[in-house]
């Protein structure tokens, strides 16, 4: 195995303090992908530039024991807040130690020293070991460059418009599909920020108002984990499971511009026949635009994209068609994310005893207000007395 060395141009000895840590290596150039394949203690092999919230939730919920980063996991493009994540979890980061790692055999022993990768004992690349320090440093750096992003975003979105314009003005484009949307809530789900906490806030809102549910690739798998069968599930299906694709849940696959549709072969080797929606925005506008085109009466969003940093996270591309999909939808859009914060049950323990002792003390005073509860009573106390006379008998000789 023939491997490039390589040191950070970044200050070579800033984070490579700290413990010895290893494990077998895992490597994808897919986070979200490899994520799928990785088991508590594995060291994880990635090449994602500014890694982001989702990717680091991830991540965390595996529980590898280091994180191993060809790229930068901070570029400087903006504040991204995965690096920080991972490093509150405990997980070991190494930072931009270039394109070689990423020829680690897979499940190689892998053995970190402070920023340096070894194998067998030879080193086969070098980077920069993360802390909270060199973390918050890059967060400075790249809060400074926001203004440039910003630009760049008015740009894109002009761009977006010009090509998308009769889709996102009028319609032109949107396909026809079975699903009933017509007067219809919809609850649409990604698998994005705190997807699973605010789906659980929302059991109620779907067992009441029964909306369509519509998963965004991953997010149908979501709605299966809570005990819920999608109606749609729209994506690229790079990242949404066999079980949910053949659930019976209508398929619109994502196609580019040209008609091209990498996850359509997928869909129907599973014996379904898909719907294809050419758009150039992400998987979850063309969700929010076809359920708005069909008439649903309200959208309600759930791990979907809304701030600047969230949009940031999506590449410039993609937060465009995001910024201008909510414009377009605003009207009817409810978005659920952070209803989990916003709301949560403060019933102390004490607090659930003296109601419990509340409830029991009127079924007591009810029965006793009542002939038969009376008699119920004078027999159960004849019954305790009889036990205490017995009690009695056995240490009294």
């Amino acid at each position: 195995m023939k491997m490039i060395l390589r040191k950070s141009e970044r200050a070579p000895d800033a984070g490579d303090d700290g413990p010895d840590v290893g494990g077998p290596a895992r490597v994808g150039t897919r986070t979200k992908d490899l994520t799928k394949r990785l088991r508590p203690g594995d060291v994880a092999v990635i090449d994602h530039v500014d890694i982001d919230r989702v990717a680091a939730d991830a991540l965390v919920a595996v529980g590898p024991s280091a994180v191993l980063n060809a790229a930068r996991s901070t570029s400087g493009r903006y504040p991204n807040a995965g690096p920080g994540i991972l490093l509150e979890a405990g997980i070991v980061l190494v930072d931009d130690l270039g394109p070689a790692v990423m020829s680690l055999p897979e499940g190689s022993a892998v053995r970190i020293d402070g920023g340096t990768v070894r194998v067998d004992g030879t080193t086969v690349a070098e980077g920069i070991r993360q802390t909270p320090d060199t973390v918050e440093a890059d967060m400075a750096a790249a809060r400074e460059g926001l203004s440039a992003e910003i630009e760049n975003f008015a740009e894109n979105t002009m761009t977006y418009l010009r090509r998308e314009r009769d889709l996102l003005l009028d319609g032109v484009g949107v396909p026809d599909v079975r699903t009933q949307f017509d007067g219809r809530h919809v609850l649409i789900v990604v698998r994005g920020y705190h997807y699973r906490e605010d789906l659980a806030m929302l059991r109620s809102y779907i067992t009441e108002n029964r909306p369509v549910l519509v998963g965004v690739d991953g997010g149908a798998d979501a709605i299966i984990d809570a005990g819920w069968k999608p109606d749609m599930i729209v994506g690229d299906m790079d990242s949404v499971s066999d079980r949910a694709l053949s659930s019976g849940a209508e398929i619109v696959v994502h196609a580019y511009r040209d008609g091209s549709a990498p996850g359509l072969e997928r869909v129907q080797s599973l014996g379904v026949e898909p719907v294809v929606f050419p758009a150039t925005g992400t998987s979850e506008d063309i969700a929010m635009l076809l359920a708005d085109d069909k008439g649903a009466e309200l959208i309600v969003a759930v791990g979907t994209h809304a701030t600047l940093v969230e949009f940031l996270d999506k590449g410039r591309a993609g937060m465009a068609s995001t910024f201008l999909t909510r414009l377009r939808v605003g009207g009817k859009l409810v978005d659920a994310k952070g209803v989990s914060r916003l709301y949560r049950t403060r019933i102390s323990n004490l607090q659930l005893t003296l109601l419990s002792l509340a409830g029991v003390a009127a079924v007591v005073a009810a029965l006793w207000s009542t002939a038969a509860g009376q008699t119920l009573f004078g027999i159960i106390g004849a019954r305790i007395d009889d036990l205490v006379s017995w009690v009695g008998s056995l240490f009294g000789g």
